[in-house]
């Protein structure tokens, strides 16, 4: 297994050519995306953490794609996604089916339904169901051109980040790319004392991702945060928005801010 530091070495050569690959791409309607009036103030307030624009620039998103978002949760980057894509492009949202029965996956698939048909803006998207333990079609094969996934490693363990990656991989055209974003785990501290933190090793997603066939292109300090040193009472949950401790130490976790984040960039 690489190294971490062999692996940002490596990504800064990657990264720089990246960088001229994209660098001609007009992504005013991402733009407008992000600062469109249907994104709540809430919302918006987070960009500060999450970095859209940066991050979508640096996975090589642009207007005309196919793109996919895995477990797109509550929708908020479907929120920028969906109008940026609209009327060029295509979203697919690969979410956990609804069973009928109430429990967190099936209410979180009626949730981003009532979203998805509040505003025009999502009227082109289409979802499709995704089961972390199981193969799953993301979409049809071979026909993304970008697969996403923002925090949502923790919740699959090593068993469904193996799959996840694998129906990634059968979802993309030849030279796609899976775009991760995840709270990142310290190098010092111990996966196997800490899956329940919300944390990940970044040498574990590398892992997973080649072992599905993938190659890291680059990785990215878009989302870094070095004040955030992913030991809290309550895991990644202690820091805002979750703020799980409530009014205990509040202003101390509100400085820290968001999880410090990996930013990994594969390519099939």
């Amino acid at each position: 297994m690489k190294t971490i530091k062999t692996l940002i070495t490596a990504s800064v050569i990657s990264l720089s050519f990246a960088s001229v690959s994209f660098a001609g791409t007009d992504n005013s309607q991402l733009e407008q995306a992000i600062n469109g009036e249907h994104r709540s103030a809430a919302n918006k307030a987070r960009d500060q953490y999450r970095h859209p624009m940066e991050t979508l620039n640096f996975f090589g998103f642009n207007a005309n794609m196919t793109v996919v978002e895995i477990a797109p949760g509550g929708g908020w980057y479907t929120e920028i996604l969906a109008p940026a894509l609209k009327g060029k492009g295509k979203l697919y949202g690969a979410h956990y089916p609804d069973t009928g029965e109430d429990n967190y996956y099936s209410n979180s698939r009626r949730n981003l339904e009532k979203k998805l048909a509040s505003n025009a803006v999502f009227s082109e998207v289409e979802l499709t169901n995704f089961i972390p333990k199981k193969a799953s079609k993301l979409a049809p094969a071979e026909s993304a051109d970008l697969v996403l996934t923002f925090r949502n490693l923790h919740n699959w363990g090593e068993e469904g980040m193996a799959q996840v990656f694998k129906d990634a991989y059968k979802a993309l055209k030849k030279g796609g790319v899976l775009g991760v974003v995840e709270h990142r785990m310290p190098e010092n501290q111990s996966w196997k004392d800490n899956k329940r933190s919300g944390y990940v090793p970044q040498a574990l997603a590398v892992k997973y991702a080649e072992e599905a066939g993938f190659k890291l292109a680059a990785s990215s300090e878009i989302n870094a945060n070095p004040k955030d040193n992913a030991n809290h009472p309550k895991g990644v949950w202690t820091l805002p928005p979750s703020l799980r401790l409530g009014e205990q130490d509040k202003e101390k976790y509100l400085a820290i801010g968001e999880s410090d984040r990996m930013t990994l960039k594969f390519i099939k």
